[in-house]
């Protein structure tokens, strides 16, 4: 980047990126904030009404506090047609989806990023908590690495593990260094109006849902039976070798456990679901541990240790691989030790990656609760470098 490089900041009407916003003034960038709303409809949301409006009159507060254009973009159809229509689709499968990766590859890192460059901008900042640095390869090509965030407790780096090289040749995160509290503070002496806003929750730019309300809008109802697996399912059950045996989740019948309930519709579930089940005589809380999508059922298991919940690996198909750094891609036949996580701020874990023909394997040091599909499971380099990632087949 240099001096006469023109910055959009994606100014959201929080207090992370209107502390980016603040940094990168005082360092004398060419700044310019733009604000884009990406939802309309309420329909099940919890507080009944959309809050990009109370977020674009805080942004452009902040703008005005700090000093720098401010700017709007409607990008609420593409937003539907990319990642909304994407989580109708995945939950109709049985899957659960993350919208909010969908929505920094396709909305803030491609969608935003054009209308930022029809406005003049060279770079796009946001205020996540990540960081990205470059170094020059043999043949004199620039690659991007992006880090995790310095502050452990509120590093964003999962939420970017779809990025590419060219999405992160534009991109820049001010506050990547720095914690949360120290934003807060730098906030707070600024003088900024979202010193003291909440960090938005839920949904990427839709906010905390209902979700089978919300699903309900294209996947309707239909009732089914909750069939609860008992411990006993699992005794003498051979041990899985080969990696396709270890990746293949358990497919459960009717027959090998007991009916106790009824539900609304098996894709409103998720591995791992506690709450909202209606299940009840439990001397422990019942947890879903499989649906049955053909039969419309949902398997449970009592127990937050029940065996249903843990798997040792997990496969991702040959198209769902995401290498953020291409030239670390694996070859088929090969492997390689990461840290995995399989979902936001979930502990990093040992695990091997096992390149084949048919996709990505990879089996954990230790088994791994409540793996789903449809999450994205992203892996790290020892010094905290984000490689690659991809959609869990099963």
């Amino acid at each position: 980047m240099n001096k006469n490089s023109r910055i959009c900041i994606g100014l959201s009407g929080g207090v992370d990126s209107s502390v980016a916003a603040l940094l990168l003034k005082e360092q004398g960038c060419d700044l310019f904030a733009l604000f884009m709303q990406n939802w309309h409809d309420t329909t099940g949301t919890l507080h009944g009404e959309c809050e990009w409006e109370e977020d674009r009159a805080v942004a452009e507060m902040v703008a005005r506090k700090i000093g720098i254009p401010f700017h709007f973009v409607d990008l609420s159809e593409v937003y539907r047609q990319r990642v909304v229509d994407y989580m109708f689709s995945e939950y109709e499968k049985g899957r659960t989806p993350n919208p909010d990766v969908l929505c920094n590859r396709e909305i803030k890192f491609d969608a935003f990023w054009e209308a930022a460059k029809a406005l003049g901008a060279d770079y796009v900042a946001t205020g996540h908590y990540c960081r990205k640095d470059n170094f020059t390869d043999a043949e004199g090509r620039t690659v991007y690495r992006i880090l995790a965030g310095s502050d452990p407790n509120k590093d964003q780096s999962y939420f970017l593990c779809q990025l590419s090289q060219e999405q992160l040749a534009t991109a820049l995160f001010p506050i990547g260094d720095i914690t949360k509290p120290e934003v807060r503070r730098i906030a707070r002496e600024a003088g900024l109006p979202s010193a003291e806003k909440k960090d938005s929750q839920g949904i990427c730019f839709v906010g905390k849902v209902d979700l089978p309300v919300f699903l309900q809008q294209k996947i309707k109802p239909k009732e089914g039976d909750i069939v609860e697996i008992p411990r006993s399912f699992y005794e003498g059950r051979p041990a899985a070798e080969t990696l396709e045996e270890m990746a293949e989740p358990i497919r459960y019948r009717r027959q090998d456990g007991k009916v106790i309930g009824r539900h609304i519709g098996a894709q409103y579930y998720t591995i791992g679901q506690r709450k909202g089940l209606g299940i009840g005589g439990h001397a422990e809380s019942c947890f879903l541990i499989a649906n049955d999508m053909e039969n419309n059922l949902i398997f449970v298991g009592e127990g937050k240790d029940h065996p249903g919940l843990y798997r040792k690996a997990l496969h991702i198909r040959p198209e769902e691989i995401h290498w953020i750094r291409p030239d670390l891609a694996l070859a088929d036949g090969t492997q390689q030790r990461y840290q995995l996580r399989i979902r936001y701020r979930q502990p990093l874990q040992g695990a091997v990656l096992h390149k084949r023909p048919d996709g990505l394997y990879i089996v954990f040091d230790q088994p791994q609760r409540g793996i789903t599909p449809g999450q994205f499971a992203v892996w790290y380099a020892d010094d905290g470098e984000m490689v690659g990632s991809g959609v869990i087949d099963q």
